[in-house]
């Protein structure tokens, strides 16, 4: 007997599907929202909370799972993992807002969960003007060299360059302020009339502040405000945008034996309060940035771009830097084989919508995002 043909569709292309198929066309993008499916984990609910929104699940045939004593209601709290198609969770979301216990706020951010976004990669050009850069080993110390780099930078699609005078590779020594500003100074200056916007690489208050009293636009703290919590105050006060990062530890230390008990789940409720406390600050601007390799095993950084569509969740666009990395295993110090394993991890970060990818070779992910796009 023949064996039936199958295969496995990906539910982002379902609509095209359906018209392949020859599908009513004027009920085609209603019937899609059948075939897409999303999984949902709430926190902190109350007994209440969890046992409203599991019944309206199972109304819908949807599932919910929930902490084993909510039924008995034994349990004070439980998270919850709501799972269902589209068009059912957009069913459930409409019942939980005739609901008490502030569920109608949940109806809402369900539906938000739901909403979808066009999300276009960029390119953030690396100019480090350092003696001791991780990658390019201080070739564009000089400022001559790092403004003939920047242009390049420029010339080869970058959509923003991302300027620090501090390595923060894994063990080494912070850089003095004022010998930041001295190596970002005449780079700056000349740089002054570009189209494209400038971003300060510095955990320090005072560097962002000169920076963007010189044309700089974007504050990239890799500590996440956690080294010097000022720059929130020189984001909010210039309204520059601030990209916050996950760092677990300092460059110093941040690589001595890092543990998490669920490496993405931590990075997520770590960063969602420092967009808390960068908009009590007045920060109105945010990017956020998972920190790869900043305090992270190998098979956290994995583990973190495997996962890294959930922190979309968190509302804002996101940097992700990979570019030349360690936990790579690249033993070599060939930067070409290094740009040719960064492209092969970029294109999924690229095919999932990442909105920044922090690379040094602009051009080679240029011809990339050109053909995926």
């Amino acid at each position: 007997m023949k064996n039936f043909i199958i295969k496995t569709l990906l539910s982002a292309d379902i609509e095209n599907e359906l018209e392949k198929i020859g599908f009513d066309e004027n009920y085609k993008k209603f019937a899609a929202d059948k075939f897409k499916y999303k999984n949902l984990k709430i926190y902190d609910l109350s007994t209440a909370q969890a046992n409203i929104i599991k019944q309206t699940a199972l109304s819908e045939g949807a599932d919910c799972g929930t902490n084993k004593d909510v039924v008995t209601g034994q349990a004070e709290k439980s998270d919850v993992i709501l799972g269902g198609s589209f068009s059912q969770l957009k069913k459930i979301a409409e019942k939980l807002s005739k609901q008490p216990f502030c569920l109608n706020i949940l109806s809402k951010n369900i539906l938000h969960e739901l909403e979808s976004c066009q999300r276009k990669t960029k390119l953030a050009g690396i100019l480090n003007v350092t003696p001791d850069s991780f990658s390019d080993g201080g070739i564009y110390y000089k400022p001559e060299d790092a403004i003939k780099h920047a242009y390049d930078l420029i010339n080869d699609g970058a959509d923003m360059l991302d300027i620090g005078a501090e390595s923060t590779r894994p063990f080494s020594d912070s850089v003095p302020f004022d010998v930041q500003i001295e190596r970002i100074k005449p780079v700056l200056k000349e740089l002054s009339s570009v189209k494209i916007p400038l971003s300060i690489d510095t955990r320090s208050s005072f560097v962002a502040e000169f920076a963007v009293e010189n044309g700089v636009t974007v504050i990239n703290d890799v500590s996440g405000l956690d080294y010097d919590p000022r720059i929130a105050e020189i984001a909010a006060k210039s309204n520059s945008t601030l990209i916050l990062q996950h760092s677990k530890g300092s460059p110093e230390n941040m690589q001595v034996a890092p543990e998490y008990n669920d490496v993405t789940e931590e990075v997520f409720f770590e960063l969602k309060n420092k967009i808390e406390l960068a908009k009590y600050k007045g920060v109105q601007n945010i990017i956020i940035d998972v920190g790869i390799g900043f305090g992270k095993k190998p098979e956290h950084n994995f583990e973190l771009l495997n996962r890294i569509e959930e922190f979309y969740s968190l509302g804002y666009p996101l940097m992700v830097g990979i570019s030349r990395k360690s936990f790579l295993k690249i033993n070599s110090n060939d930067n070409d084989l290094k740009d040719a394993v960064t492209l092969a991890v970029s294109y999924p970060l690229i095919l999932k919508g990442v909105d920044y990818l922090r690379v040094h070779n602009v051009k080679l992910h240029k011809q990339l995002l050109n053909s995926v796009i």
